[in-house]
């Protein structure tokens, strides 16, 4: 059975925010096929690969199939080995093999990934995009979360606060995701 191209990453929220001098990603653990719950507690948010302060100084978050994303983040685990400290040309290293490679363009999921100094989100079309205000979700609630989290950019919450806050809204209004929630964090830049 085919996958429709709108129904790819339909099953999940992943949001990042950088604010106050750290940066977090958030994302439920629900993992669906179709209309049924499979798993509620997945992990979809990790500390990944060695940039310039050593492993795990990058966190990363995905949506979409779970083995793709995994195969993806081992990728950028070695790119960030060939380009240590400098996520944003192992990231783009990393789309460019995502999208011309034979095997990688066939796998479905998206990614955001943060060190301390920036936030990017990653596609199977090639894009490494650094969300505007240091906020940006992926999954079917992203939009939800990340619509939450700007509205909660200006108050007195801190990065952390923001992100369950919001990954909160977005449980009370997509289908697809949950309030089993991981949580990463970084000092920032």
């Amino acid at each position: 059975m085919q996958t429709a191209q709108s129904d790819l990453w339909h099953g999940t929220t992943i949001l990042t925010v950088r604010k106050g001098g750290k940066v977090v990603i958030g994302g439920d653990g629900q993992v669906s096929i179709g209309q049924t719950i499979v798993k509620a507690n997945a992990k979809k948010v990790r500390r990944l690969g060695k940039g310039s302060g050593g492993l795990g100084d990058v966190i990363g978050g995905f949506a979409g199939a779970t083995a793709d994303a995994f195969t993806l983040f081992e990728r950028l685990e070695g790119k960030l080995e060939q380009y240590p400290g400098q996520l944003t040309r192992a990231a783009v290293e990393l789309a460019k093999d995502w999208r011309t490679d034979r095997y990688l363009r066939r796998l479905e999921a998206m990614m955001i990934v943060a060190d301390a100094s920036v936030s990017l989100v990653l596609t199977g079309t090639g894009d490494v995009l650094e969300p505007e205000a240091g906020v940006m979700g992926i999954g079917s609630g992203g939009n939800y979360a990340l619509a939450a989290a700007r509205a909660l950019m200006d108050s007195a919450h801190d990065a952390e606060s923001i992100v369950r806050r919001s990954l909160d809204i977005a449980a009370d209004i997509c289908v697809y995701t949950n309030r089993n929630v991981t949580i990463e964090t970084l000092n920032a830049g």
